[in-house]
């Protein structure tokens, strides 16, 4: 072989490599923000979506996880690192994640998956036509609250007084209270609220619903709460007190009874957006879509741990029930 064309032969071997990368396809980058933690089951949720719209985490997409722990003090800077890298968009988990990721950028789409109002958040204008960098997926978790009092009053045997426990850092607070408050009016009930947004401000509240022998607990909706479930699931267990969740997690580690949105089902959809729109659909042509798989879960066992007969027409109308 002559000297040339051995060191040319050598030049395209080493270049072979280069080359073969530069034909892979580009992987897109989006980013995951969370208030609270991240666990497998939303990721994977999430990433089922993606998968929906045609995007595999590690082959074609790559996910940046995000998540403040329920300090939201922390969302603006986690927000501002997403943005920073920058990534093609940025998926949302909870009121606080998503209100933090719409201050950060008007320009990255947002796709937010929250249980709170949307239009009240001051999120989007309008569902039909969000305008705009962002959209996402609505699940009913206030507007439930009432049917949650509703469904607990049903369980016990004349309650007089219920607790609620409510994360008061929560955007949708207030909103939620109220539902609560007028559905326990409604049905004669004294409601006992108490904010909690840490591990200690848990304890305390149940010690306060145990000392003013509540008849039950309701558990608002919130991220924060949802991530200490173990926590709270064990001291309704503690205190003997029959409580009602607003979603199947819960239930799933011991909980009474649950009835909500299947969060899964939620942030699925919200990953097939985000696939949409790295495909290349604008945020504002994507409608805020509602999520309408609710779930009522019962846990048999918890009942009778509780000394509860859970009445026939209210298993008859579970989708769920653990034994």
């Amino acid at each position: 072989m002559k000297r040339r064309e051995f060191f040319a032969g050598i030049g395209a071997a080493a270049a072979w490599p280069f080359a073969a990368r530069a034909q892979q396809p580009m992987m897109a980058l989006i980013g995951l923000l969370s208030g609270s933690h991240l666990d497998a089951r939303q990721i994977g949720a999430v990433a089922q979506g993606l998968k929906e719209a045609g995007f595999i985490e590690g082959r074609n997409v790559a996910i940046k996880y995000r998540a403040a722990g329920g300090q939201f003090d922390r969302l603006p800077a986690l927000a501002a690192e997403l943005i920073n890298d920058p990534v093609a968009v940025i998926v949302t988990i909870g009121p606080a994640a998503s209100l933090a990721a719409k201050t950060a950028t008007s320009t990255i789409p947002i796709v937010f998956a929250t249980g709170a109002d949307p239009i009240d958040l001051g999120l989007v204008p309008g569902l039909s036509r969000p305008q705009g960098n962002i959209t996402g997926v609505g699940f009913l978790v206030k507007a439930l609250a009432a049917k949650r009092v509703e469904l607990l009053h049903e369980l016990l045997s004349r309650p007089t007084a219920i607790g609620f426990l409510i994360n008061p850092n929560n955007p949708a607070f207030e909103s939620e209270t109220k539902d609560a408050e007028v559905a326990a009016l409604a049905l004669g009930l004294k409601l006992w609220v108490m904010n909690a947004s840490s591990e200690r401000d848990i304890d305390a509240a149940f010690a306060s619903f145990a000392q003013e022998r509540v008849n039950g607990v309701f558990i608002g909706a919130d991220a924060v709460l949802l991530s200490h479930r173990d926590r709270i699931v064990e001291l309704a267990s503690r205190h003997a007190l029959p409580a009602i969740y607003y979603v199947r997690e819960f239930a799933a580690v011991g909980g009474l009874m649950s009835y909500g949105t299947s969060l899964p089902d939620a942030y699925r959809q919200a990953g097939v957006y985000a696939g949409r729109i790295l495909k290349g659909d604008k945020p504002a042509d994507l409608p805020v879509v509602q999520s309408t798989k609710f779930e009522l879960v019962i846990n048999l066992k918890t009942a009778k741990t509780l000394g509860l007969e859970v009445p026939p027409t209210l298993l008859a109308r579970a989708d769920e029930v653990i034994e």
